[in-house]
């Protein structure tokens, strides 16, 4: 009742900062007034990829900040009143982020282009071929769905040429310069997902586990098996039954080591880890960056190869 309530004052805002604008020093930063192609959007990798494509020709904000575990961001009347603002709105769908299709709804279909990123990538049966004891569905938002598309590089790649169209539709004037921007990003995921295959292919175990189960698609394209102590939403945590039979799990496999996330508190899995004396290593679902890895001019490919190396450390592919 209470989303209901703050989905209803926001649309009225949004709706009339649309029609009469908030104020003066609003109207001074509306997009495109230095003929850049404004750009929101929901999730890191669909800024960085939109960075990477537009150059300089476009101005992207994302709309989660820095170092907020996305699972629980809620945008604020000022969040959607700049949204309405924008030329494109990319969002990952999915279910990932819940508010996302009533903002859309309110939105100028005429002023601001509207991208699912993930529209005809996400599958249910990867997620369902992934399953392992550990994997439970207590009621996330993502309806059994793993919504984290953009870990498997060959979808983060199609996500990208959805956001290369749109860009190419606003501005069809430097579409040479998009054309060639995006040329660039399509070798660096396919050199990325070159380097996962041979990885995968090195590895002495194909079992790793996990603090929340985010790491489906990742998992299926590289013939790995994830083990998760929370379910698809890091809420989700195991009743002490389903713990016991993760660690069973765990103990079966001769697990050493255990992955934890840079955003989210992983005190289901710190018990799992204390149990069978296993390691903790950080492998980050790129939801967003923390504000270090950001000052340390991280992006989506340099923290995917720091994933790499630790699943080649946990799985023996060193």
């Amino acid at each position: 009742m209470r989303k209901q309530y703050l989905y209803g004052i926001i649309a009225s805002c949004v709706f009339l900062t649309s029609v009469l604008g908030c104020s003066s020093k609003e109207s001074k930063d509306s997009v495109n007034q230095n003929g850049s192609v404004s750009i929101v959007t929901t999730l890191y990798p669909l800024e960085d990829f939109a960075k990477k494509i537009g150059g300089s020709h476009v101005q992207v904000t994302n709309i989660i900040p820095a170092g907020t575990e996305s699972h629980d961001f809620e945008p604020s009347a000022k969040d959607l009143a700049k949204l309405s603002k924008a030329n494109i709105f990319v969002y990952h769908g999915s279910g990932f982020e819940s508010w996302t299709e009533k903002a859309a709804s309110n939105l100028d279909k005429n002023k601001t282009k509207i991208v699912n990123a993930s529209d005809g990538l996400a599958s249910g049966e990867v997620s369902k071929g992934s399953e392992t004891k550990g994997e439970h569905d207590h009621g996330h938002d993502h309806e059994g769905m793993d919504p984290h598309v953009w870990l498997d590089p060959t979808l983060a790649k199609k996500e990208a040429r959805k956001i290369y169209d749109a860009i190419v539709s606003a501005d069809p004037t430097h579409k040479e310069e998009y054309t060639k921007n995006f040329a660039e990003l399509e070798k660096q995921f396919d050199q990325l997902d070159g380097e996962f295959q041979t990885m995968a292919k090195q590895a002495t175990k194909k079992e790793f586990v996990t603090s929340h189960a985010a790491f489906s698609y990742l998992a299926h394209r590289y013939g790995l098996e994830q083990i998760s102590i929370s379910g698809l939403s890091p809420e989700d945590e195991p009743n002490p039954k389903e713990l016991k039979e993760i660690i069973d799990e765990v103990k079966e496999h001769q697990v050493k080591y255990i992955f934890f996330e840079t955003l989210v508190s992983g005190k289901m899995a710190d018990v799992v880890k204390n149990e069978v004396k296993a390691e903790a290593l950080i492998l980050n679902p790129l939801e967003g960056l923390t504000a270090e890895e950001i000052k340390s001019k991280q992006d989506y490919f340099s923290v995917m190869r720091k994933n790499k190396e630790n699943l080649a450390k946990a799985l023996g592919a060193m």
